[in-house]
């Protein structure tokens, strides 16, 4: 008989699936009309009824499959109040049939960290800036970041009216990451992309130094990796604090599994165990090549100025 898959691969298997039904919903709430808007602590940390339902989905889908596992939401909510319609039990078989790497095969559940950021980029959904938002599910083990699912619930949306809308990108590392085209920035030009409503004096000096050609502002961290690991920018900066461990989980597995990097703006990785604060604050800087050029480019009057 056929070994059963790998805890691994179950787990990346069932969050792709759930992250579907993430995307269904964030479309059906937006479709709706009522976003019932809160805010959280200020007009630029905002909350809406899609943030909350999708969380309550995911982590209740989840944590219902893979009951010893440690699931981290941004949303501070009961998971009393879930309906049985917000229950994903699905998984992608295509997943399952991808052979687990070795040093992954005896993960038991309990050594698992999902960290879950339900909408990406809610400042821009709110705004209908719908191709900022993604839907992130990380899977970390040992404090890393090893497998991550980003779902961008409107990819497509501009592309008419019989267009598929949304797609799911996976990854996990010592496998490679799917569900989009692995592309390099133009060499020789560098495109830096970074927060649009989360700006800054230090924000704006540390890209300043770093001479590039042009700058994309935009909302959102799934958003931003993958500009980087689909050839729209060379490098994601962001100096200041702000960014949440649920916020690069996923997209730095992703990154990692295609031979990216992300750091800190000292150059640390991000620890992603369950005692860890859930703030980056020193930062992000993240590439898909060429990650020692923009490192070594960082003025030091940014980095005194964030602390890890």
């Amino acid at each position: 008989s056929m070994a059963s898959p790998a805890l691994l691969m179950r787990v990346v298997a069932s969050a792709y699936s759930v992250a579907e039904k993430a995307a269904a919903i964030v479309r059906n709430v937006m479709a709706a009309g009522d976003l019932g808007i809160v805010e959280k602590t200020g007009a630029n940390d905002l909350q809406t009824k899609a943030d909350r339902l999708v969380q309550m989905s995911i982590c209740a889908s989840l944590a219902r499959k893979f009951p010893k596992v440690t699931i981290i939401g941004e949303e501070e909510l009961s998971t009393d109040e879930v309906t049985e319609e917000l229950i994903e039990d699905g998984h992608c078989e295509e997943i399952l049939k991808k052979t687990c790497p070795a040093q992954y095969t005896g993960i038991k559940e309990e050594e698992l960290v999902i960290w879950v950021d339900p909408l990406d980029g809610t400042k821009e959904y709110t705004e209908g800036l719908l191709d900022h938002v993604t839907v992130l599910i990380g899977i970390a083990y040992g404090g890393k970041a090893i497998a991550g699912v980003i779902n961008q619930p409107y990819y497509n949306y501009e592309a008419g009216a019989d267009a598929v809308l949304g797609r799911t990108i996976w990854g996990v590392l010592g496998i490679g990451a799917f569900g989009f085209q692995l592309t390099e920035a133009p060499a020789g030009k560098h495109i830096i992309i970074t927060t649009r409503s989360h700006s800054s004096t230090l924000v704006n000096d540390c890209i300043s130094a770093l001479n590039p050609d042009s700058v994309i502002r935009v909302g959102g961290a799934g958003n931003k990796i993958i500009q980087l690991i689909e050839g729209k920018a060379s490098a994601y900066v962001f100096a200041s604090p702000g960014c949440k461990k649920w916020d690069t989980c996923a997209p730095e597995a992703i990154l990692h599994a295609v031979g990216g990097k992300i750091t800190d703006i000292h150059g640390n990785s991000f620890q992603y165990n369950k005692e860890v604060k859930h703030m980056n604050s020193a930062g992000v800087l993240a590439t898909l090549r060429n990650y020692d050029y923009y490192a070594s480019r960082i003025p030091n009057t940014v980095k005194q100025s964030l602390v890890a």
